[in-house]
């Protein structure tokens, strides 16, 4: 029979875990309260019961995901390498470029800046609100719906995509199209994050749920690649591989493709970001899926992961 409480090599490594992560965003990001609230959440649904506790960990990758984000701000990309900032616009009007009717070169986003429509914003808006919530309620739909290997593959490919992604703003800093059209090619490290055209979805629906969303922006300065086109995309690859319903596929096609325009759309992005957080999604899902698990002591890993975190498994021996 499973445990009721983890053993004491498992409790240990979890308040050392848990400690360390509270340690070192303390000292070099700084502490807020809901660091210790979630601290406290994990470390009561670990020790709960079985079920929660594999719950926790099989959402470590999604953690794991979470605590990287918050602890970019220890070190800034721009603090790595040169911002890019005028070369990357002017490669998108090459590459893109749409011609006004006074035959002015605009890239994409100058343009839809021009021709918004209120059905675009608020569609725009609903999309966006999708790139993180989706792809965690389609992990956990897979996770309890008794596909607990095809999540672990996809939570892990996530995870992946995040880590490629975020070695992408080191290595090549980039300013948003937002950030040309309000503060032009001229740095100015203490901008802050901007809703750019999802203020109209705000102030359409009177929620000012993207202020708040950018207000916390751990850095302006991450726009390539756009990890808002990846996240989604690689929940659409995995309904394809997973014994995923029509519905759940079309509905993933949809908010996936609707992420893309509306990155462009709104000014978050430029298609070359988009299309390099597109590439991120499948050089993720080719390593893993092509490369690491063809390593046989990787394979086995995966698999005891899976057997451990297997929910229908609480009770059996």
């Amino acid at each position: 029979m499973t445990k009721a409480l983890p053993s004491r090599r498992e409790s240990a490594i979890v308040v050392a875990a848990l400690a360390i992560w509270l340690a070192v965003t303390a000292l070099c990001v700084g502490f807020r309260p809901e660091h210790l609230w979630m601290a406290l959440l994990l470390a009561a649904l670990f020790f709960a019961c079985p079920v929660s506790r594999k719950a926790v960990v099989a959402l470590l990758p999604f953690i794991i995901f979470g605590i990287s984000y918050d602890w970019m701000n220890i070190v800034h990309n721009y603090e790595v390498n040169p911002v890019d900032i005028e070369g990357i616009y002017n490669a998108e009007k090459n590459l893109f470029g749409i011609t006004a009717t006074d035959g002015t070169l605009l890239t994409p986003n100058e343009f839809f800046a021009l021709h918004t429509t209120p059905l675009m914003d608020f569609l725009g808006g609903v999309f966006y609100l999708c790139w993180v919530p989706v792809p965690i309620l389609f992990g956990l739909w897979l996770y309890f719906g008794g596909q607990s290997k095809a999540y672990l593959h996809f939570a892990l490919v996530f995870l992946l995509v995040n880590f490629i992604g975020f070695a992408g703003y080191y290595i090549h800093p980039a300013a948003p199209p937002w950030y040309v059209a309000l503060h032009g090619f001229g740095l100015d490290l203490a901008t802050p994050g901007e809703v750019a055209g999802l203020g109209r979805f705000d102030e359409m629906t009177s929620l000012g749920i993207f202020h708040g969303l950018y207000g916390r922006n751990a850095n302006v300065f991450a726009a390539v690649p756009s990890l808002h086109s990846a996240y989604t995309f690689v929940a659409f690859i995995y309904s394809l591989k997973s014994k995923s319903p029509l519905w759940i596929r079309l509905l993933l096609a949809v908010i996936t493709v609707g992420i893309w325009f509306t990155a462009v759309y709104s000014s978050h992005h430029y298609i070359i970001d988009v299309t390099l957080g597109i590439l991120c999604s499948l050089l993720a899902y080719a390593l893993f899926e092509h490369g690491l698990m063809r390593i046989p002591a990787f394979s086995r890993f995966i698999d005891r992961y899976a057997r451990y975190v297997n929910p229908a498994k609480v009770n059996k021996p």
